[in-house]
């Protein structure tokens, strides 16, 4: 069992940081473009909330794998296929969690409006230098919720992670397969022992998220 929390927080840390890096740009581009380009992005990325799972883990699972173009050239890159390893997980996390990510730094960025950057061009500030010292500050709640809900979301993973990482204790068999483990093998103690403490901790989280959101308010004057 230590071994698969481990594995899954090392593979909610990861995937939080590299949404981050990928989420922070795309919705800044989504809250400030225009047109049909911008409306379909926006589509692509808000399809992981609606589809299956299992569907979108069958669709990584082949165009990850080794026979599809863009599985040969990672094999290639990687020296080995993707498909059920940490790699592969990563991945697959990823892209089932950017909605998460993207969409609270989206609404914090459209909340913002032009009239602090244009305050900052004022002053002479560089589009970058504006967005690092005003507009990273003011999504500071933004970032946090969705840090915290990428991270949980990927707690819970079990679909996507089983289609493209399989059962591999060590390497993908995460908190989630665990759990389906036990049930097949009828331990009902150790499922209840980790399906409890996940249900506990994503309470905590979102009356966290919560109460968070409410001092924020208040400070603010809201």
């Amino acid at each position: 069992m230590l071994d698969a929390i481990l594995l899954t927080l090392k593979l909610a840390t990861l995937t939080t940081f590299i949404l981050l890096i990928v989420g922070i740009p795309l919705a800044w581009w989504l809250a400030r473009s225009r047109g049909l380009v911008k409306d379909m992005v926006a589509t692509l990325v808000s399809m992981p909330l609606v589809l299956p799972p299992t569907v979108l883990g069958f669709y990584l699972l082949i165009s990850l794998g080794p026979d599809s173009p863009l599985g040969n050239l990672l094999t290639s890159l990687f020296g080995g296929p993707l498909t059920f390893t940490f790699s592969g997980l990563v991945i697959g996390s990823v892209i089932f969690s950017l909605p998460f990510m993207v969409q609270p730094l989206r609404n914090t960025f459209e909340s913002i409006g032009t009239r602090p950057l244009e305050v900052a061009a004022t002053l002479r500030a560089s589009p970058l230098n504006t967005f690092f010292s005003v507009v990273l500050p003011l999504s500071r709640h933004g970032l946090l919720t969705g840090s915290i809900m990428s991270f949980v979301h990927t707690l819970g993973e079990f679909g996507v992670v089983l289609m493209i990482g399989g059962n591999i204790p060590g390497e993908t068999k995460v908190l989630s397969i665990a759990i389906y483990d036990y049930v097949e093998s009828l331990e009902w103690a150790q499922a209840h022992l980790i399906a409890g403490s996940m249900l506990c901790f994503s309470f905590i989280v979102i009356l966290s998220m919560t109460l968070l959101e409410r001092n924020s308010r208040k400070g603010s004057g809201a």
